[in-house]
């Protein structure tokens, strides 16, 4: 390698193409300059590389201490010998010698070109780690570029990312080529560079879109206070204003419903239930609960729990198909929800038959709804007076 052919144009083309720091390059051309001079001199002299900015090359130094006795005579130099380059110099300095650095054989330039491109790839690397890691919950577009283990990857460009089989929407069918959005959930370095972590299911892709589509939320005048999300199903998110003649809802959904509708396209037809956000933890159960229109509601403040009491033709709305919509309620209120029927409700010594929700799967229950549903019925034809206490959920008033 010969360092005496100017390096600044080289230099400068390396910044640009790969978009890393000048000083990391610079950097690497000195510790290539100095891996081919060691392996040269077998690592038996004090070495030292250095870039002249003003010549354009790497300069190389060698540097002995000045001792009475030479005992190692690449790294130490006789004080008589060293008072003939330095009249000043005294025991124990230490002596720098510029060393023609145009003799490095073919393998000493191989070398330094692998400690070169080691540098450079290490440098990128750490530039889109640092380019990435502040884009943590941002979506980005790339394109579909493999399938791998049920993964895939994605390429960003200057960088390829992941999106788990768990992170992919349900029946969601992607192509090598195809443009995908996902928000970025995460960034792992890794021996094989930064792994990108991607998501589409992740509440927080859902309400990147709708910042991305509402200018009221962008700017700070409608907040998202909460989203729950089944993905590729159903979702609740509920906003509030902070601008009296700015309702929420209606910001959200956008004239003639253009701007959710935007955002139901993205998610491939996800159904989303916009409701006001409120502290009265009963009123806001009543919105979460929409469509279904509620009669009246019981909370008990201390175990966070809710009974409520529908219309009778508002029950199977209110729990909705296979009781997701109660479910995804209590999941945005964070509390236990109780629905009860009002003609249960009406009689006097016979309790109602109701569903219970926390948020938690809705099928766990199946067979012991059926069951019960049975059981009523039987009561029902025999005009039997009889007390019933029966906890039912979401299968049971679906299959009446």
């Amino acid at each position: 390698m010969d360092t005496t052919i100017n390096l600044k144009h080289a230099i400068d083309q390396l910044v640009k193409e790969k978009g890393i720091d000048r000083q990391i390059v610079l950097e690497a051309m000195e510790q290539a300059v100095l891996t081919a001079a060691n392996k040269k001199y077998r690592n038996t002299r004090e070495l030292e590389a250095h870039y002249n900015h003003e010549s354009g090359e790497v300069e190389l130094f060698e540097f002995v201490t000045v001792v009475e006795d030479v005992e190692d005579s690449y790294k130490e130099i006789g004080l008589d010998e060293a008072h003939e380059i330095d009249p000043e110099a005294e025991i124990g300095d230490s002596l720098g010698e510029k060393l023609d650095s145009s003799g490095f054989s073919r393998i000493a330039a191989q070398t330094a070109k692998q400690v070169i491109i080691q540098k450079v790839r290490d440098a990128e690397r750490e530039t889109i780690y640092n380019e990435y890691s502040d884009r943590i919950w941002e979506v980005i577009t790339g394109m579909v570029r493999r399938f791998e283990k049920g993964e895939l990857l994605i390429d960003l460009g200057r960088a390829e990312a992941v999106l788990p089989a768990k992170e992919q929407m349900p029946r969601e069918v992607y192509r090598p080529g195809d443009r995908i959005r996902a928000i970025i959930t995460d960034i792992r370095m890794t021996t094989k560079g930064p792994q990108i972590m991607l998501s589409r299911t992740h509440p927080s892709m859902l309400a990147k879109l709708f910042e991305a589509e509402v200018p009221e939320i962008a700017e700070g005048i409608v907040e998202i206070n909460a989203i729950v999300r089944d993905a590729g199903s159903r979702a609740k998110i509920a906003v509030s204003s902070n601008d009296r003649d700015v309702d929420p809802v209606g910001a959200c959904v956008g004239m003639r419903g253009a701007r959710v509708q935007n955002v139901v396209s993205e998610l491939r037809g996800e159904k989303i239930d916009i409701v006001p956000w409120s502290e009265d933890i009963a009123r806001f159960a009543c919105n979460a609960l929409s469509p279904a229109q509620v009669s009246k509601v019981f909370v008990d403040e201390e175990k966070r729990a809710l009974e409520i009491i529908v219309a009778d033709d508002q029950l199977s709305l209110a729990i909705g198909k296979r009781g997701q919509n109660v479910s995804l309620a209590a999941r945005l209120t964070g509390c236990r929800i109780d629905i009860k029927s009002e003609s249960k409700v009406a009689e006097p010594e016979e309790r109602q038959e109701f569903s219970s929700f926390d948020g938690t799967d809705a099928d766990e229950a199946g067979e012991t709804e059926e069951a019960s549903a049975l059981e009523q019925e039987a009561a029902t034809d025999t005009d039997t007076d009889t007390d019933t206490d029966t906890d039912t959920d979401t299968d049971a008033v679906d299959e009446k």
